[in-house]
């Protein structure tokens, strides 16, 4: 209930404060500044009410004993950085096949969802780098790819089926994804 009556005093009392700043007398003014003042005030309580401050606790609720003595550690997962990529060439290869490229970053994904839509002579290509393996269900229309990197650049083979005749677009920014220099 509180939210709702702030919410009405300012939507009500706001415009009519203005509005006496502009037109009204020196009390007036005063008046309406104060009026704006506590509107704010009562703003800033109510927040501080609704989300009260959360008190900052270990990251650990307990402590772990120590390993044994010369058991190897426990090897840390690997893991990539996931992020919307953009090809930066694509080359139509024999056999229907589209061969994508990009800067490898260092911790490059070695899977990339791939999703392509044919439209008016174009090949929209939507590229997303992921830890996703090919056993993970995706959603219709999005192949999971392997990745392979190689002096610095990753690159992807896609399959067309019958799309090879069609120019290759960055589904994102809808630019023409150039085939790579020779």
């Amino acid at each position: 209930m509180l939210p709702l009556s702030l919410g009405m005093a300012w939507l009500l009392l706001a415009p009519l404060c203005l509005w006496l700043l502009i037109r009204g007398s020196n009390t007036e003014r005063a008046g309406a500044i104060v009026t704006l003042v506590l509107l704010e005030a009562g703003t800033i309580a109510m927040n501080a009410l609704l989300h009260p401050a959360v008190p900052v606790r270990s990251a650990a609720a307990h402590t772990l004993p120590a390993p044994p003595a010369g058991s190897a550690p426990a090897p840390i997962p690997a893991s990539c950085d996931e992020r919307a990529e953009i090809p930066r060439a694509a080359e139509v290869k024999a056999g229907g096949e589209l061969l994508l490229s990009w800067p490898a970053v260092p911790r490059e994904c070695d899977r990339a969802e791939v999703r392509l839509l044919a439209r008016d002579g174009k090949l929209l290509i939507w590229l997303h780098p992921t830890r996703r393996t090919g056993e993970h269900e995706t959603r219709q229309g999005v192949l999971t790819l392997p990745v392979r990197v190689k002096d610095g650049t990753a690159s992807l083979k896609v399959p067309l089926h019958g799309k090879a005749r069609h120019v290759p677009v960055d589904g994102r920014s809808g630019r023409p994804i150039p085939e790579p220099a020779v």
